[in-house]
């Protein structure tokens, strides 16, 4: 008789307890704790031999706790016997090193899921990649399901979609706004950006109409918001009307909550509840969370039984 398992990490308590909740199956507390020179132990404490284990562990900061969390629960798992394990990481750390940028960097995205594979996952389910080609740097099954549902229902239910203009902050991002534009059947538009460092980027010219337009901002992640605030300046410099941001990952590192809360061209930053807010963020009444528990439910669901989970999407 197969049985499922869900196994929590400390990295988002919330989202771990609505998956829990729509499941209908409770959370098993995995007993993380730390010696005193910062050493992560963990202890399962409930027998999971035989079983189907789905670990919810988002790699958010502190990135490298996190990370370390994930993978000693994993291997705590493998150890106990567990039938299959399956890492649930609705926001993939590291995920912006994905090539070689420039001589002598690391491709970390890859040394991630080689951490992920060798501490005995077996299957992996997330969300909203940053690049689609890390599905490749790993040699198990891997699922990219998309908060694009939510994103969609909150864009229909809460802005007019009168004169609306669907706008990627960068080269990068058009497909993604493509795909909510065909959907919607509204126009787009892309940012011309230069990123002169780490965490830091200017916009630069406009390709489209933006003029007298109300437009959205889609993204998969925002940082340190410098990016957005530059987006939102240039957009209403070239005639925007109201402008709403969205992002599947708000990982908001300072000085974000700053940034957002000074600038007056954006009406409202909507993200999911992927990564956590904390509590500066909290306090910005621009930024609104959408939950996505209910999509990773039906994935986990799907998967434990062997359904389809790109289903969830077409």
């Amino acid at each position: 008789m197969r049985r499922i398992v869900l196994v929590s990490g400390t990295s988002n308590p919330t989202l771990s307890n609505q998956i829990s909740d729509f499941l209908d199956v409770p959370l098993v507390d995995p007993q993380v704790r730390k010696f005193a020179n910062g050493e992560i132990f963990c202890e399962i404490e409930k027998n999971v031999r035989g079983a189907d284990v789905f670990v919810l562990q988002t790699i958010c900061k502190p990135v490298n706790d996190n990370l370390m969390e994930l993978l000693i629960m994993i291997d705590a798992l493998k150890r106990a016997s567990a039938a299959s394990i399956t890492a649930v990481v609705p926001h993939y750390g590291y995920a912006r090193q994905d090539r070689k940028a420039s001589p002598r960097t690391p491709i970390t995205a890859k040394l991630v899921a080689d951490l992920v594979t060798g501490a005995g996952a077996s299957r992996v389910i997330t969300m909203d990649l940053h690049a689609g080609q890390i599905q490749g740097f790993f040699d198990i099954p891997f699922d990219n399901i998309y908060a694009s549902p939510v994103i969609l229902d909150y864009i229909r239910d809460n802005i007019s979609m009168e004169n609306m203009t669907l706008v990627s902050p960068d080269a990068g991002g058009v497909e993604r706004v493509r795909w909510f534009a065909k959907r919607l059947e509204k126009d787009i538009a892309m940012i011309d950006k230069r990123r002169t460092g780490p965490n830091v980027a200017k916009a630069m010219n406009i390709v489209g109409d933006v003029k007298g337009k109300n437009v959205v901002i889609i993204d998969d992640m925002i940082d340190t918001a410098g990016t957005l605030v530059e987006a939102a300046r240039t957009l209403r410099e070239n005639g925007a009307q109201k402008i709403y941001a969205m992002a599947t990952h708000g990982i908001f590192s300072p000085p974000a909550a700053e940034r957002i809360a000074a600038t007056e061209e954006l009406e409202a930053v909507i993200v999911t509840d992927t990564v956590p807010l904390d509590d500066d963020m909290k306090q910005v009444e621009k930024v609104k969370v959408l939950s996505t528990a209910e999509i990773l439910s039906k994935a986990i669901h799907r998967t434990f039984n062997h359904d389809s989970v790109s289903s969830l999407f077409v």
